[in-house]
């Protein structure tokens, strides 16, 4: 089969690789019908050193059940499925608090021999647990809104659900990528009144509108700062959702968070070091977030997009080839798509 290959900071290749086949009861190989391009990908693609043992790229997948395993019960050839951007039993204590991504038999794709997302196929590990089986056909429209499933979706909820927001809410958003407009629509979804994005390119911050941000601040750093402080009358809000992963966003959602409210950080963060001082400690200031678990939301999310309810996957503003995958790595990384979806 066909996938997608990181040789170096800007050298993604598409290439040929041993076909996916079953080789544990609990596997089952999916042919892949959509996938798309992260904003976490980016970071290797800006930064990997040249290798003679490519990464195998993609963790945003959704397919067609195509063999299962013996071990198999709930999926059959034929099955929809979305998978999760970790894999994981769905049953070991961390699974069952809603921890997936700390599952002792879980893993990552890509690595270990375990197939990518980016590529015509994949072998799924511990497919009962990570494989989600959606009520739709192969064909459907929804399939662009149901990949969102996979991580950006479920991250910028995950961003929401850890800061607590809750109805009646003012919340920031910093970050209009991908992952800040699914925060948007989560805060949104989850009742916030009013909410803040920070972001500063025009395309992006009108969906973001359209997704239920009510104002939206393009200044950065303090500049940026001071503009929320001015539409909360001086105080900050009690929830930032920080989008980003740069210690710069982190920085200005400290300035922006009201005494006593909670930061929740979701971007993959880029920096070894948090800058939380003393001044900090003293406005008992609440910092969480972490990897999304995204297979914890699935179900809970899909009713929404089932329903029309909302329709994350407007996020998607390019859709390449596969064998086009490098320039969709490109326009992402040069700003000029906001997320690039790919057809196998």
């Amino acid at each position: 089969m066909r996938a997608t290959l990181m040789y170096a900071a800007h050298d993604i290749r598409v290439e040929d690789v041993a076909d996916p086949k079953i080789q544990q009861p609990t596997d089952a190989v999916v042919r892949i019908v959509l996938s798309c391009v992260c904003g976490s990908d980016l970071w290797p693609y800006k930064s990997l050193e040249p290798t003679d043992t490519p990464r195998h790229m993609g963790h945003e997948f959704l397919g067609v059940v195509e063999e299962t395993g013996s071990g198999v019960r709930t999926l059959k050839p034929g099955d929809v499925v979305v998978a999760p951007f970790v894999w994981a039993d769905n049953t070991c204590a961390y699974c069952r608090e809603g921890l997936q991504t700390s599952c002792p038999h879980g893993g990552q794709w890509g690595v270990n021999g375990v197939d990518g997302g980016q590529g015509q196929a994949a072998r799924v590990p511990q497919a009962d647990g990570t494989l989600v089986k959606m009520p739709v056909a192969e064909d459907s429209e929804l399939l662009p809104d149901l990949l969102t499933l996979s991580d950006v979706l479920c991250t910028g909820y995950h961003a929401a659900r850890t800061a607590g927001v809750r109805r009646g809410d003012t919340v920031t958003v910093v970050g209009d990528g991908a992952v800040g407009l699914s925060a948007v629509l989560s805060a949104r979804l989850l009742g916030a009144e009013r909410i803040v994005l920070m972001g500063r390119h025009q395309a992006r911050t009108d969906l973001g509108r359209d997704f239920g941000a009510t104002d939206v601040v393009a200044e950065r750093g303090d500049e940026g700062v001071a503009r929320v402080r001015e539409l909360t009358d001086g105080e900050g809000t009690r929830k930032v959702l920080e989008c980003v992963g740069l210690k710069d966003a982190l920085v200005q959602s400290l300035g922006v968070v009201r005494a006593g409210g909670t930061i929740s950080r979701v971007g993959a963060p880029q920096y070894p070091e948090v800058p939380l001082g003393f001044a900090d400690f003293l406005r008992n200031i609440t910092l969480t977030g972490g990897v999304a678990p995204a297979r914890a939301y699935i179900e809970e999310l899909m009713p929404h997009i089932l329903d029309g309810s909302i329709r994350p996957g407007r996020v998607f503003d390019r859709t390449v080839a596969l064998e086009d995958i490098a320039d969709g790595y490109r326009a992402m990384n040069d700003r000029e798509s906001l997320k690039v979806l790919v057809r196998p």
